[in-house]
């Protein structure tokens, strides 16, 4: 199989050195020079949500607590907002955020002149993707353990997990930029894909309360099912072994996804 082919099939492995730290650091910087305004919604948001639906709605369904897994509403919803968190920050860093980098700003093309290989710069805009899942939820966490929804010292998991899921979101992110057209062109993963996760992934009501094909479809196909499974399991002190079996989900998915996205990316900067 040629070069050629490889990146038309989006499995080359990377070549990659400790300069794509470079591309990760330079977002770094960009980012800590706004960062009040980027620490805002993240704080809000879970508080906004754990007062209307965690209080306000919980409040009425108080009676049926043994179908949140006994335990009281609020306290189900918690881990799902801080999974949110993760997939929101990470998955739209990679679309919008990267886009405008490269098409607006070209910012890439002005990195790509330096000693940085255009994979080395994807791969860097993958791992910032995953700080900014790790940033956001973690502020989120903060709000969650302040509203004393915290149930066990495992909880210190979820930091890295969310590094991971960051990851797992990046990767699928580059694959949509790769492929965008113009900024507008993100208004179809955003209503198509992170949508239906947002709600169908066990963040709000448990999957089991859904039909049977739904259940198949979010436990198959949807990354923030997985993602949330673990999160609610480190936080409320329930661990699984078939836990493993979303570990596992999301280190293929991860994987796989790393690799393509890079290739997408670097076949349309090169084109």
């Amino acid at each position: 199989m040629t070069k050629t082919n490889q990146i038309t099939l989006g499995f080359e492995f990377p070549k990659l050195t400790y300069r794509l730290w470079k591309v990760w650091r330079r977002n770094l910087d960009v980012f800590m020079k706004t960062y009040k305004v980027n620490f805002v919604p993240p704080l809000l948001e879970p508080i906004l949500y754990l007062l209307a639906m965690g209080f306000g709605l919980g409040s009425l369904i108080s009676s049926s607590a043994s179908s949140f897994g006994g335990v009281p509403y609020i306290r189900f919803i918690a881990p799902a907002l801080v999974s949110i968190a993760m997939m929101y920050g990470s998955f739209f860093e990679c679309t919008y955020g990267s886009f405008v980098r490269m098409y607006y700003q070209k910012t890439f093309d002005g990195i790509i002149a330096t000693p940085v290989s255009v994979e080395e710069v994807i791969a860097g805009e993958l791992l910032w993707g995953a700080t900014r899942a790790v940033i956001n939820s973690t502020i989120v966490l903060a709000v969650v353990a302040a509203f004393g929804l915290v149930s066990s010292p495992l909880v210190i998991l979820v930091i890295a997990l969310s590094f991971l899921v960051g990851l797992m979101f990046s990767s699928l992110a580059i694959c949509f930029t790769a492929i965008a057209p113009n900024i507008d062109f993100f208004n179809y993963p955003g209503f198509l894909f992170i949508t239906p996760m947002f709600l169908l992934s066990g963040t709000f009501f448990p999957l089991s309360i859904l039909p049977q094909p739904v259940q198949i479809v979010a436990q198959a196909i949807l990354p923030l099912t997985h993602a949330v499974n673990l999160t609610r399991a480190l936080i409320l002190g329930r661990p699984d072994m078939t836990l493993l079996l979303s570990l596992v989900w999301i280190l293929a998915v991860t994987f796989v996804f790393f690799i393509v996205s890079i290739n997408l990316m670097k076949k349309r900067l090169i084109r």
